[in-house]
C-alpha cells in the first residue's frame, strides 16, 4: 500500500489514536476472478455503500472478531478487463483487501485486491498544501542540519493541532488550563465557547483562545446543553497534552 500516513513526533504521539480511528479514503485496483458486466461490478458495489460487517482477514494486527464499519462512498472510477478501480471513503479500521473478497463473492466470481492507495486519513489528503513526500523529508531535513533555522522544521513537521481538526473544539479560559493539566476535568465555569457537533460521549479537544491544544476529553454533555449550564462537568479528561505550567496557575489545591 501507499499514499498519506500521518506520523507523530515526541508528545504529538499521545494523538496517534485519534488519527487511527479517523475516516480514511483509498483508490482501490480490485482484480476479478472471473468476466463480469461492467454494470453488475458497479451493482453490486453500490450495496457495500452503508454499514457493513467485517471479520478482520487472516493477516492482520487485531483481533479477529466480527464488528460493524461505515462504508461513506464508493465510486466506480473505470473498469478494463478483469480490474475494476474505484475510489472508497470509509470508517478508520475497515479492510479494503476484505471488502474486495466479498464484493467477489456477491459478485459470484471472486475477487482480491490488487493495488492499493491511500488518498486521506483523518484531516490530511494526498492532494493538501502540507503534504509531504520521503524525498521532501529528506531534503529539508537534510537542508535544518545545515544551519538549524526553526522555519526550515515548518516545510516537513506541522502542529499537533492539524490532526486534530476534524474534532470539536471546547475553548476554555486561561485560568482554567492549568488545571486541566493537573488532571482535572473540565467544567462549565471554565468554557468560554463550544463547536456545534459535541454529542454526549464524543472525543473533543479543549483548546486556549489561541488554538493550542490542553487535552482530550470525553463530553458529558451535547454543545447546547454546555451553554446553558453554570456548573458541573461538562468534559471527562481522556489525555493531557500540554506540559503543565505552561500557563500559570490560579486554582488552590484541595
Amino acid at each position: 500500500m501507499t499514499g498519506v500516513l500521518p506520523i507523530t513526533l515526541e508528545e504529538s504521539r499521545k494523538i496517534s489514536q485519534v488519527l487511527l480511528h479517523s475516516s480514511k479514503e483509498y483508490v482501490c485496483v480490485m482484480k476479478l476472478h472471473g468476466d463480469i458486466e461492467e454494470s453488475k461490478v458497479k451493482e453490486v458495489l453500490g450495496q457495500f455503500e452503508d454499514a457493513i460487517y467485517q471479520r478482520p482477514p487472516l493477516r492482520s494486527s487485531v483481533k479477529r472478531q466480527l464488528r460493524i464499519r461505515r462504508i461513506y462512498y464508493i465510486d466506480f472510477l473505470e473498469m478494463k478487463g478483469r480490474n475494476v478501480l474505484f475510489k472508497v471513503g470509509c470508517e478508520g479500521g475497515t479492510y479494503i483487501r476484505k471488502l474486495c473478497y466479498d464484493v467477489g463473492e456477491i459478485a459470484g466470481c471472486g475477487a482480491h485486491m490488487q493495488e492499493l492507495r491511500r488518498t486521506r486519513s483523518g484531516p490530511f489528503v494526498e492532494e493538501g498544501k502540507d503534504f509531504v513526500t520521503l524525498h521532501g523529508v529528506y531534503f529539508w531535513f537534510d537542508k535544518w542540519k545545515e544551519d538549524k533555522k526553526r522555519g526550515i522544521l515548518q516545510k516537513f513537521i506541522q502542529p499537533m493541532e492539524n490532526g486534530l481538526a476534524l474534532i470539536p473544539k471546547i475553548y476554555v479560559r486561561d485560568s482554567a488550563v492549568d488545571a486541566v493539566c493537573h488532571g482535572a476535568n473540565l467544567t462549565a465555569p471554565g468554557v468560554l465557547s463550544i463547536e456545534n457537533g459535541v454529542v454526549k460521549g464524543s472525543m473533543v479537544a479543549i483548546q486556549t483562545l489561541k488554538g493550542e491544544t490542553v487535552a482530550l476529553a470525553s463530553a458529558t454533555l451535547p454543545t447546547m446543553e454546555v451553554l446553558e449550564v453554570d456548573h458541573g462537568t461538562v468534559a471527562v479528561l481522556k489525555r493531557v497534552l500540554m506540559p503543565r505550567s505552561t500557563y500559570p496557575k490560579v486554582w488552590k489545591s484541595g
